[in-house]
């Protein structure tokens, strides 16, 4: 796979995930289709089902919340905000502009269709594509020659009711950044159990045991 030529449209990019999706078993629903383990709704699956290109982790100037009600997990949802302080962990799989269409689509609880028209986001960073809760666009970053991108609400975190995430939902995002970053299930617990939405609600110690493993010192 050749490096895009200057100036010329990606035919791939990096779609950055810091949700469920840092869990490839999760994203494979999104590709191939079919309900992901512990999820309620079967996703249609992409018009390209092939595996990413490549995986690795990222770490993105800003932060994540969690707010709304998922129909899939139930409780609130994961959501970026880059103006928060800090440094958000996401995953960032190498995908065709048309696969990355089709999961910010499948997000939006709609059928994949059309591929979107990325000039916008690559031209000024950020893109609204509607008022959905999935369908601000952002380039947070380059790799490889390739840009970096991620989705996230129209709002900011300080403009929604923060709202704790489910069991199920804490339990994929930890077997995310397990998978992806290489951390130990007790940093991945301290990471989430720490953002706005969870913090207060829920603990390290809690969010830890919830992969069934044991952990130990303070929540």
């Amino acid at each position: 796979m050749d490096e895009p030529e200057p100036g010329s449209p990606p035919q791939w990019i990096w779609y950055a995930s810091y949700g469920s999706n840092m869990y490839a078993e999760r994203l494979r629903s999104y590709l191939e289709g079919g309900t992901p383990p512990g999820g309620k709704l079967r996703c249609p699956g992409c018009r390209d089902p092939r595996p990413p290109r490549r995986t690795t982790a990222c770490r993105v100037p800003g932060g994540v919340y969690f707010a709304t009600e998922s129909q899939v997990w139930g409780g609130g949802r994961a959501f970026f905000d880059p103006a928060l302080p800090g440094v958000a962990a996401m995953r960032a799989y190498l995908v065709t502009v048309g696969q990355f269409s089709d999961i910010a689509a499948q997000e939006m609880y709609r059928d994949p269709a059309a591929d979107l028209d990325l000039t916008p986001v690559l031209a000024t960073g950020r893109h609204a594509l509607g008022e959905g809760r999935y369908e601000t666009l952002h380039h947070v970053a380059d790799l490889d020659g390739y840009p970096v991108l991620t989705f996230t609400a129209p709002w900011s975190a300080a403009e929604v009711e923060p709202n704790p995430p489910s069991a199920a939902y804490l339990r994929m995002l930890a077997g995310g950044l397990v998978e992806g970053h290489g951390w130990d299930i007790d940093t991945a617990a301290a990471y989430l159990a720490g953002l706005p939405g969870a913090a207060g609600h829920w603990t390290a110690r809690a969010i830890a045991a919830l992969d069934g493993r044991r952990v130990s010192g303070c929540s």
